[in-house]
């Protein structure tokens, strides 16, 4: 069968049309010295080829590069080769792919990759291809190569599928020198972007078409043994016995492909003949569905038009009824917008009365402001000579209570009683009943206490930082302490002492005290507990004094003492709070 193509592409620069002159285009090579006429890249004019119809094969015979039926056509590189339309199948002597005397080579159709220059992943044609270094330049093809008729296209892939696994297979110094560039493309791609270039030296090179029958041989022996003999198997594929005798060539290879030709066509028009009946018995079952659809379509048509008149009926009635309701309602507009008016002009009226009293109501308010002006001066004037009097009564009692410091002669500033404590003991009696009513496990006591105006906070140091850090270095215990401390005083303002056991140092320390925190170290042989309760014991009667302690033994003595114990935990736990 015949397939319908559409023209070729124009003529392209390097074609080969002659010149008016008779010369070769540019770009084209003439017979090259010691070449056939008919070798590959040999220039011939347009028509120059034998106006052979699609489907019985190019002017040049035989050959699996030939042109076919399909998608085949004048399958010439770009830049050289025949520019013939399609339509007329005609094949250029030497072009890379097409179907040339003497030479032609396995050419494949256009979609599979022509190995055109700029095409593809980088594919080559023998009449573009630069060898490369070390390469040597393309064999000539003899004309002797001549075949009786184009190869079919599937038998001409699968010789290219062969014969391209056959190079992959081949040592490199037994690739042929025109193939090297193939020989390196991948796998899976050789066969496509390397078809111009396969098919020609396919045709040129007998040794190397051997041995791809060789690999013919090792992989269907059976099959090669009964081509070689004129006897290929029965249940044999017939595209692999055409591709074997294209390649092994026995006697009568020529007439097995041709067999194969007629085989293969009578296959395809087999199946199309069937698809065909099964296009039509499709189309008539379509047909008879539309018919029944379209009686079914006009019956529904038909109720939906006496639906929409029925409908159309109602609708004029309610627009009627609507025309009817609008005229009510445009009356009762008018009538709204009349009394609209009346409003309006009472709206003026109550509006400029409201004007006139507000007017009235500043001036009022007006008056009220002065009056309240004049009271607030006389205040002034009052509370002036009130203020007077109150200065001179406390200048008279200043001048009496410093008469009585002189008289008495006290110093002008005293220490606190805690200062005194820290050197000299001062028995005193302490001031009970400090938040008595609050558990020492409530977690707002301390809170609470730091509230307490006039508070001494005396903190057991060693005992709150040996329970919160007791991993630390003794230097880390106390400077992380009395940075909590420091914070406390400077929030609250409460007097803090934090009192430290002196053994626990090997020599004095002059520790910088944050503001608002006394610190205390115990002397040699006194222990930081009987600090402690000096200083508690050294306050004046009713003075709220807190100790931050858990030694049940200071408890004891600075309870009777009158202090109030806390546990150290409630401070460590204000200290992570803060």
């Amino acid at each position: 069968m015949t397939a319908q193509h559409a023209p070729g592409p124009p003529p392209t620069p390097g074609s080969d049309t002659p010149h008016p002159d008779g010369t070769p285009p540019p770009g084209d090579t003439a017979t090259p010295p010691g070449n056939a006429p008919d070798a590959p890249g040999a220039d011939t004019p347009r028509g120059g080829g034998a106006d052979t119809p699609r489907g019985v094969g190019a002017a040049a015979q035989g050959g699996v590069g030939a042109d076919t039926p399909g998608e085949q056509g004048a399958d010439t590189p770009r830049g050289g080769g025949a520019d013939t339309p399609r339509e007329q199948g005609a094949g250029t002597p030497g072009g890379g792919g097409s179907g040339t005397p003497g030479g032609g080579g396995v050419g494949v159709p256009r979609e599979e990759g022509a190995g055109t220059p700029g095409e593809g992943d980088g594919g080559v044609s023998p009449s573009s291809a630069t060898p490369l270094a070390g390469d040597a330049p393309p064999e000539p093809v003899p004309s002797s190569a001549i075949n009786p008729a184009p190869l079919p296209d599937p038998v001409r892939v699968k010789v290219l599928e062969l014969a391209a696994e056959t190079l992959g297979r081949l040592p490199g110094t037994e690739v042929p020198a025109p193939l090297r560039r193939v020989a390196r493309f991948e796998p899976r791609r050789r066969a496509r972007l390397g078809a111009p270039q396969i098919a020609a030296h396919l045709e040129a090179d007998p040794e190397f078409r051997e041995k791809v029958a060789e690999l013919v041989r090792s992989r269907w022996p059976d099959l090669a043994a009964g081509v070689a003999a004129g006897a290929a198997p029965p249940a044999a594929d017939p595209v692999l016995v055409a591709a074997a005798a294209y390649l092994l060539r026995p006697g009568d290879w020529a007439a097995e492909a041709e067999r194969v030709r007629a085989e293969l066509e009578r296959t395809a028009a087999a199946e199309e003949s069937a698809a065909a009946q099964r296009t039509a018995s499709r189309l008539r079952h379509e047909l008879a569905s539309l018919k029944e659809d379209a009686r079914g379509e006009t019956e529904r048509l038909r109720g939906e038009l006496k639906t929409a008149r029925g409908e159309i009926a109602d609708l004029r009635r309610r627009l009627h009824e609507a025309r009817q309701r609008t005229k009510e309602v445009e009356s009762r507009a008018e009538a709204a917008a009349t009394e609209a008016g009346r409003l309006r002009e009472a709206a003026a009226h109550a509006q400029s009365t409201a004007d006139t009293e507000a007017r009235r109501l500043r001036g009022r308010l007006a008056a009220a402001e002065a009056q309240l002006e004049d009271a607030k001066r006389a205040t002034r004037e009052g509370r002036s000579l009130a203020d007077a009097r109150l200065r001179m009564l406390l200048d008279v009692l200043s001048d009496a209570a410093a008469g009585l410091r002189r008289e008495l002669s006290l110093p002008a500033t005293i220490d606190r009683p805690g200062d005194v404590a820290v050197g000299t003991a001062v028995p005193a009696s302490g001031a009970a009943g400090l938040l008595a009513g609050v558990p020492d496990d409530d977690p707002g006591l301390l809170d609470r206490l730091l509230q307490v105006p006039r508070l001494h906070m005396i903190v057991d140091g060693y005992n709150v930082t040996k329970t919160g850090y007791p991993t630390l270095p003794l230097a880390d215990q106390r400077r992380r302490l009395l940075g909590g401390l420091g914070g406390i005083a400077a929030r609250t303002g409460v007097e803090i002492t934090c009192v430290f056991d002196g053994a626990e140092v090997e020599a004095p320390l002059s520790l910088p005290a944050p503001r608002g925190v006394r610190v205390a170290f115990s002397s040699p042989g006194e222990t930081a507990d009987e600090v402690i309760v000096r200083m508690v014991r050294a306050e004046p009667p009713g003075r709220p004094v807190a100790v931050v302690t858990s030694d049940r033994e200071i408890i004891t003595e600075v309870r009777r003492a009158g202090a109030r114990p806390v546990p150290s935990a409630a401070l460590l736990r204000r200290l992570e709070r803060a």
